[in-house]
Protein backbone atom coordinates (compact mmCIF):
# COMPACT_ATOMS: atom_id res chain seq x y z
CA UNK A 1 0.00 0.00 0.00
CA UNK A 2 1.02 3.52 -0.73
CA UNK A 3 0.66 6.00 2.06
CA UNK A 4 1.06 9.59 1.56
CA UNK A 5 3.01 11.17 4.58
CA UNK A 6 0.46 13.60 6.65
CA UNK A 7 0.22 17.43 6.13
CA UNK A 8 1.25 19.46 9.58
CA UNK A 9 -1.54 21.45 10.14
CA UNK A 10 -0.34 25.43 10.67
CA UNK A 11 -2.46 28.56 10.89
CA UNK A 12 -5.05 29.33 8.37
CA UNK A 13 -4.87 25.85 7.41
CA UNK A 14 -8.59 25.60 8.93
CA UNK A 15 -11.60 26.59 10.45
CA UNK A 16 -14.52 24.99 12.75
CA UNK A 17 -17.85 25.88 11.60
CA UNK A 18 -20.98 26.36 13.69
CA UNK A 19 -21.51 22.90 13.81
CA UNK A 20 -17.81 22.10 15.56
CA UNK A 21 -16.96 20.60 12.09
CA UNK A 22 -12.61 21.34 10.90
CA UNK A 23 -13.39 22.87 7.34
CA UNK A 24 -10.18 23.39 5.86
CA UNK A 25 -9.06 26.20 3.90
CA UNK A 26 -8.08 26.80 -0.03
CA UNK A 27 -4.57 27.46 1.56
CA UNK A 28 -4.66 23.97 3.17
CA UNK A 29 -5.91 22.32 -0.02
CA UNK A 30 -2.69 23.63 -2.30
CA UNK A 31 -0.64 22.41 0.36
CA UNK A 32 -1.55 18.93 -0.39
CA UNK A 33 -1.19 19.75 -3.98
CA UNK A 34 -4.13 17.86 -5.32
CA UNK A 35 -7.93 17.47 -5.64
CA UNK A 36 -9.48 14.32 -3.40
CA UNK A 37 -13.01 14.66 -5.24
CA UNK A 38 -14.72 15.22 -2.38
CA UNK A 39 -16.64 18.68 -3.07
CA UNK A 40 -14.71 20.11 -0.44
CA UNK A 41 -16.40 24.18 0.46
CA UNK A 42 -12.79 26.01 -0.63
CA UNK A 43 -11.75 23.72 -3.62
CA UNK A 44 -8.87 25.72 -5.42
CA UNK A 45 -9.18 23.18 -8.15
CA UNK A 46 -12.01 24.17 -9.23
CA UNK A 47 -14.01 20.47 -8.94
CA UNK A 48 -17.77 20.06 -8.60
CA UNK A 49 -19.37 16.86 -7.33
CA UNK A 50 -22.50 17.63 -8.80
CA UNK A 51 -21.42 16.76 -12.50
CA UNK A 52 -18.31 14.68 -11.52
CA UNK A 53 -15.90 17.47 -13.37
CA UNK A 54 -13.61 19.96 -13.25
CA UNK A 55 -14.98 24.05 -13.74
CA UNK A 56 -12.13 25.46 -16.01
Amino acid sequence: MDFKKPIPLEEGDFYTNEQGYRVFTEQYHLKRGSCCKSGCKHCPFGYDKKTDSFKK
